[in-house]
């Protein structure tokens, strides 16, 4: 049975960050995967987003397409001997998301995506066979090609309650346009995709979100909006 998740993003002015955060703590864990620092549990997101040579992703969302997909190379902090990265298929149904995964070596990573080369490949993940596949899969028959790099500063809270919620706020989200998926930790060259904000994003699994979340978003006046990283990533590099 597939499991969808659902998410809801805001587009925040920074100001409110603090108030924002002191009001969501009482109700959250920090991410056990971020590292904190001056009590604010952090990690870089990298992402190579693909897409094919006339953009059907991009357009897909331009033309808001109730069904679509992303597929994206992701990595995180910075580039060490043991780094690992994710080969992802992000598909969205209105509201609902889930994702193909399949972590690897990011030394493996070129030779997997550009030449189909799984010797000596260790994998760590459930479905291996059935996410590596279609991953592959879709890359070469959709003739899917490195076109943006994302990077971002998130800070990662799950629910104290509820830990299947998760809390989102996304920072500094910054891209460039690629071809290389060896710019995965690249830093320069990276501008801004939106100047003085940040993207609130909850996530959560069942159909209605959590009562203490929606008041919350309320006492705010917080609006959901139709954010995509990638898109607007995309329509950010025309003027760059």
């Amino acid at each position: 049975m597939i499991r969808y998740r659902y998410e809801k993003k805001y587009l925040v002015p920074n100001e409110k960050l603090p108030i924002l955060r002191k009001r969501f703590l009482p109700f959250l864990e920090p991410d056990t995967y971020s590292q904190v620092k001056n009590g604010i549990p952090e990690y870089t997101v990298r992402s190579i987003y693909f897409d094919s040579r006339d953009s059907t992703s991009f357009h897909e969302k331009i033309e808001g397409l109730r069904e679509r997909k992303k597929m994206r190379v992701r990595g995180y902090g910075t580039l060490e001997a043991d780094s690992r990265v994710v080969l992802e298929i992000k598909r969205k149904i209105d509201d609902r998301i889930y994702k193909n995964r399949v972590f690897i070596p990011h030394a493996h990573m070129e030779n997997v995506i550009t030449r189909s080369e799984f010797t000596n490949l260790s994998l760590e993940a459930d479905n291996i066979d059935e996410n590596l596949s279609r991953f592959m899969f879709n890359v070469k028959y959709y003739g899917l090609l490195p076109k943006n790099l994302i990077v971002y500063d998130r800070e990662a809270y799950h629910g104290k309650f509820n830990p299947g919620v998760r809390v989102t706020f996304d920072k500094r989200i910054r891209q460039r346009k690629t071809d290389s998926l060896n710019s995965l930790f690249f830093e320069k060259g990276l501008t801004l995709v939106w100047h003085n904000t940040f993207i609130l994003e909850i996530k959560y699994f069942e159909p209605h979100m959590p009562s203490w979340a929606k008041s919350i978003v309320e006492e705010f006046q917080l609006r959901p909006e139709a954010l995509s990283k990638y898109t607007n990533s995309v329509e950010n590099s025309l003027f760059f």
